[in-house]
C-alpha cells in the first residue's frame, strides 16, 4: 500500500490539524511509515501547504509542515486519509530532507577532517587543494536531484554572476582551462573575421616556460609559435624583444599571468594595438588578480580580447572540471560559443529550439534553402559543455571567491617575510610593477652560486611532507612532444638563447599558497627551508 504523500488525521477533514501528519514513505513490514507534523503555526523552520499543493482534500486556509522531528506512525482505524500532496510539493519536501542529510554528511565527514590539527612533519601540506563547505554540497544535491545532466540554469547562473565578478560582457562556461584554451585560439581562426582571421602558417607570440595548453592548440592547429624568454624575478614574458620577434606573419600573442602575477599588459597590449595583433591573456592560474591600465584597476583575463580560467581542484575556485572564456566582443562571444557547440550555427541553448523564429528559414553554404539551423555548422567545433553539477559547485565557490584571492595574497606575503633573508639562495619572486597578483604559487629559483641544489632541496622537502611543483613544462621545447618539430626549422621560432627559460626548468619550483592552509604550514614550509639550506 503506497502512503507517501498521504495527509492523515484523527479527525475527518483539515480544519483540525493538532494530530495531522504528512507521510514521506511507504508502511514497512510492521505497518509502520515516516511521517512529519502538520500545524496551523508557522514558524521560520516550517513549509507552508496551501490548496495548489494538494490533488486531494480541501483546505480554507495554509497549514504548515515541520521538518524538525521525523514520526513512526503504524496505519491503524484511527488514522484516516484527509488529503494528498502533489508530485511537486513531495519533490520540495524530498529535497529539504536530502540537504539536511547531506549538511549531517558534511560535518561529520568533511569538516573534521578540515579542522585537523597540523601536526609537523606528519601532516601533509599540499601545494593546493579543496576549499568547501555545505553551501558547495547543497547545490550539487539541488542539481543532482533535477537530474538535467548537460549545461543549465546553473551554468546560465554561474556565466552571468562570474561576468559581474570580471565587469566583462560575455562569459562561456567550458569543461577545463585547456578547452577555454582551445576555444579562445580557434575563434581567432574563424573566417568571419575576415582580414583578421588566423590562418595556418600566421605566428603567435608566446613564452615556452609554463603550462603546455597556453600554447598547444596553436600548434595543433598549424600556427607558428615564436618564442621568447622570460625575466626574473616576475616570471614573466621579455616585453624588451618584442619588436624584435614581430614579423609581416605576426597576427597574435597568447601568453599566461605566471602563477597570478600579471605580465606587463601595458606594454603588451600596446604592442598588439600598434601592430593589429589579437591578444589572448591565459588567466587560469590568474583569477582575481589586477592590473593598473591605462590609470584604471583591470581584472587580468579582461585587458586582452579573450581571456580563459580553469576551474580545476588547485586553481582559484574549482567545480572538479571546468574553465572559462570571456571577452567583451559580441562577435567573439558568438564564435567561441559556435566552437564550444560542435560548431553549430544556431544559438538555442541546450534543450530549447527556435529561439531565433526561423529555423526552417535560413539559406548558409551550399544547403538548400530552409535547412534545420539546428545542423548547420559555421565552425569546425566541439563539445566543450561543462555539466550543470559542475556549475551548481562554481555558484558556490565563486560567493567565496574574494576570501580566496586575499587568503593566497597574504599566504604569499608571509611566505615573502618569512624567506627575506635567503635572497642570496633564491631569486625570490616580485609582483610585476603595476599589479595586485592574486597568487597560485610561490616561486623560488635556486641561484647560481648557492650550495645546494634544487633536487637535494625538494627531495628534502617532500621527505618533510611538504609537496612541491616545478614550474610546469619548465622549458617546454625540451619535451619530447617537440621531438619532431625540432627537425623542421620553419615549424617555431626562438628569440634569444631562452637562457632565464632553461634555468626555470633546471632550478625553479614552487610550494603552494592555497586557501586551506594555516598559519602553522606556512611557518613549517618557512622553517623547512631554512633548515634545508643552512645543513
Amino acid at each position: 500500500m503506497q502512503t507517501r504523500g498521504i495527509i492523515y488525521n484523527r479527525k475527518t477533514d483539515l480544519t483540525n490539524v493538532t494530530t495531522c501528519y504528512l507521510s514521506i514513505s511507504d508502511p514497512d513490514g510492521s505497518q509502520e511509515f515516516e511521517a512529519y507534523v502538520i500545524s496551523s503555526n508557522k514558524t521560520e523552520h516550517t513549509i507552508t501547504i496551501s490548496a495548489e499543493d494538494l490533488v486531494s482534500g480541501s483546505l480554507d486556509q495554509n497549514i504548515y509542515l515541520s521538518l524538525q522531528k521525523v514520526f513512526y506512525l503504524k496505519l491503524d482505524s484511527e488514522l484516516i486519509k484527509v488529503g494528498e500532496a502533489n508530485h511537486e510539493f513531495l519533490g520540495k519536501i524530498y529535497k529539504q530532507l536530502t540537504q539536511k542529510y547531506a549538511s549531517a554528511h558534511f560535518k561529520s565527514v568533511h569538516l573534521p577532517k578540515q579542522q585537523e590539527d597540523f601536526i609537523p612533519g606528519v601532516s601533509r601540506v599540499t601545494y593546493a587543494g579543496r576549499v568547501f563547505d555545505e553551501k558547495e554540497i547543497h547545490n550539487l544535491v539541488d542539481s543532482s536531484l533535477e537530474f538535467w545532466l548537460t549545461t543549465g540554469r546553473y551554468a546560465d547562473r554561474f556565466e552571468r554572476e562570474f561576468g559581474k565578478y570580471l565587469n566583462v560582457k560575455n562569459t562561456l562556461l567550458v569543461n577545463s582551462g585547456s578547452s577555454a584554451n582551445l576555444i579562445a585560439f580557434n575563434t581567432i581562426t574563424s573566417p568571419t573575421l575576415k582580414e583578421r582571421q588566423f590562418k595556418k602558417g600566421d605566428e603567435v607570440i608566446t613564452v615556452a616556460a609554463g603550462f603546455p595548453t597556453t600554447i598547444v592548440p596553436a600548434i595543433q592547429f598549424g600556427a607558428v609559435p615564436v618564442f621568447l624568454d622570460i625575466t626574473f624575478p616576475t616570471y614573466n614574458i621579455d616585453v624588451s624583444r618584442l619588436e624584435e620577434a614581430l614579423s609581416e606573419k605576426t597576427k597574435a600573442i597568447m601568453v599566461a599571468h605566471t602563477l597570478g602575477n600579471p605580465f606587463d599588459l601595458q606594454t603588451v597590449k600596446d604592442f598588439c594595438l600598434k601592430h593589429n595583433l589579437w591578444l589572448i591573456e591565459d588567466n587560469c592560474d590568474a583569477l582575481g588578480s589586477k592590473y593598473l591600465y591605462n590609470q584604471e584597476w583591470k581584472y587580468t583575463g579582461t585587458i586582452g580580447d579573450i581571456g580563459t580560467s580553469s576551474f580545476y581542484p588547485p586553481h582559484h575556485m574549482t567545480m572538479g572540471e571546468g574553465g572559462a572564456v570571456y571577452m567583451q566582443s559580441s562577435q567573439l562571444k558568438k564564435i567561441a560559443e559556435s566552437i564550444r557547440d560542435w560548431g553549430r550555427d544556431c544559438w538555442c541553448a541546450s534543450g530549447k529550439d527556435d529561439t531565433c523564429g526561423k529555423r526552417f528559414k535560413w539559406e548558409l553554404g551550399e544547403l538548400p534553402a530552409g535547412y534545420d539551423h539546428k545542423y548547420i555548422y559555421s565552425h569546425f567545433g566541439y563539445n566543450l559543455k561543462v555539466t550543470d553539477m559542475q556549475a551548481a559547485i562554481g555558484c558556490a565557490q565563486l560567493e567565496k571567491i574574494a576570501a580566496f584571492v586575499e587568503a593566497r595574497k597574504t599566504n604569499w606575503k608571509i611566505l615573502r617575510d618569512g624567506l627575506d633573508s635567503l635572497s642570496d639562495i633564491f631569486i625570490l619572486p616580485e609582483p610585476t610593477l603595476n599589479s595586485d597578483p592574486s597568487w597560485f604559487g610561490f616561486l623560488l629559483t635556486i641561484r647560481d652560486s648557492a650550495k645546494v641544489s634544487r633536487e637535494q632541496l625538494v627531495s628534502f622537502l617532500e621527505k618533510n611532507k611538504i609537496q612541491t611543483r616545478m614550474l610546469f613544462a619548465g622549458n617546454f621545447l625540451r619535451h619530447p612532444a617537440f621531438n619532431q618539430m625540432r627537425n623542421d626549422k620553419n615549424a617555431y621560432r626562438v628569440i634569444g638563447e631562452l637562457t632565464n627559460t632553461d634555468k626555470v626548468m633546471t632550478d625553479t619550483f614552487w610550494i603552494g599558497v592555497y586557501p586551506g592552509m594555516k598559519q602553522e604550514m606556512l611557518s613549517y614550509m618557512i622553517d623547512s627551508i631554512h633548515k634545508c639550506v643552512k645543513k
